[in-house]
């Protein structure tokens, strides 16, 4: 059984320990990424269909070391225009008994400025696609929040392969406000818009397992029409297993949330029927075993992320989902 020195540590030393164990980690990963079930989209190649969720490397400072874990792709992020702190108070917590974890944090980032030079740092051919999950500044105002997001596109559009619109987290008050149909729609407009000049980068949208079946209907048809490329699914939750003495405040991920996240999935593929050509159906969430990341894509997402698995399963999940797979065939 693989010792996880980490879980035996607070989790917020954990998580600030994570970038520095890390690199220790990978000076020992010397093989390239494993190729398995390889994908391309839009002229992006994806060597394996397994990559790194938004919200671990927030400011895109560990991509050498994702690259040598095998990660197909990463999504970093979420970025915000302006420098910014956690929230204030306890931010983060984990039960490993249930695999789950639970966060505070609403978008701390070193902001656009500082993640651009670090992107730009890694140079023009990067091992793998990279998408950049691009947030709104808490203090910004909803109705100001294209703002904030077609500034991100603008700025990071040189070292991004495509970016992933975040308002589904539970951290920043009001931001699940803006997947409402009109709020949507001021929204993407404008950050579509942003997108598609001079060279074009897609646009994801990453959206709440908590939207019941005719918001995530309006969700959906309104992204659709105004020309998202695809879907992120899904956010953490805010609903609480009875066993699990999370706060009710904060995102839930993990274990828990795995059946919640492959119901959104398979809603959505419905939802999107003859639609769904082209677009890309990104799925996270409750993902904690090579099963689980051949379940994701059997149900008919195109890629698959995690986050929590790195945590209870360890860094080498990329490379022990590589193996199952060559296993299965």
């Amino acid at each position: 059984m693989l010792v996880k020195p980490w879980l035996l540590l607070p989790p917020k030393w954990a998580h600030e320990l994570g970038p520095f164990g890390l690199k220790i980690y990978s000076l020992f990963q010397s093989a390239p990424t494993p190729a398995w079930n390889g994908f391309v989209w839009k002229n992006l190649v994806f060597k394996n269909r397994l990559g790194l969720a938004g919200g671990v490397d927030k400011n895109a400072e560990n991509l050498t070391e994702w690259w040598k874990m095998g990660a197909g792709f990463v999504e970093v992020g979420t970025v915000t225009p302006l420098p910014q702190k956690s929230n204030p108070g306890k931010i983060m917590d984990r039960n490993s008994n249930q695999k789950a974890l639970w966060n505070k944090m609403g978008f701390p980032s070193e902001g656009a400025d500082e993640v651009f030079y670090n992107l730009r740092s890694y140079g023009e051919n990067k091992s793998t696609p990279v998408f950049v999950n691009i947030g709104k500044n808490r203090e910004t105002r909803n109705e100001n929040a294209a703002e904030d997001y077609v500034f991100l596109i603008e700025r990071l559009r040189s070292q991004a392969d495509a970016f992933v619109v975040n308002i589904s987290s539970p951290n920043t008050k009001n931001l699940r406000d803006l997947q409402n149909t009109q709020a949507l729609t001021r929204l993407l407009e404008p950050i579509i818009a942003a997108a598609q000049k001079f060279t074009p980068k897609p646009v994801l949208l990453k959206l709440s397992p908590d939207l019941d079946t005719e918001s995530l209907e309006q969700a959906i048809n309104t992204a659709v029409e105004l020309g998202v490329d695809g879907f992120v699914l899904t956010n953490t939750t805010l609903a609480r297993p009875n066993n699990i003495p999370f706060p009710p405040e904060g995102g839930l991920s993990g274990l828990p949330l795995k059946t919640q996240s492959c119901e959104v999935l398979r809603k959505s593929l419905q939802i999107l029927g003859s639609r769904r050509q082209g677009k890309l159906i990104v799925s996270v969430g409750g993902v904690m075993s090579p099963e689980d990341v051949f379940e994701r894509l059997q149900i008919g997402a195109d890629l698959v992320e995690i986050y929590s698995a790195l945590i209870f399963e360890g860094p080498g999940f990329f490379r022990d989902v590589a193996s199952r797979y060559h296993g299965r065939s």
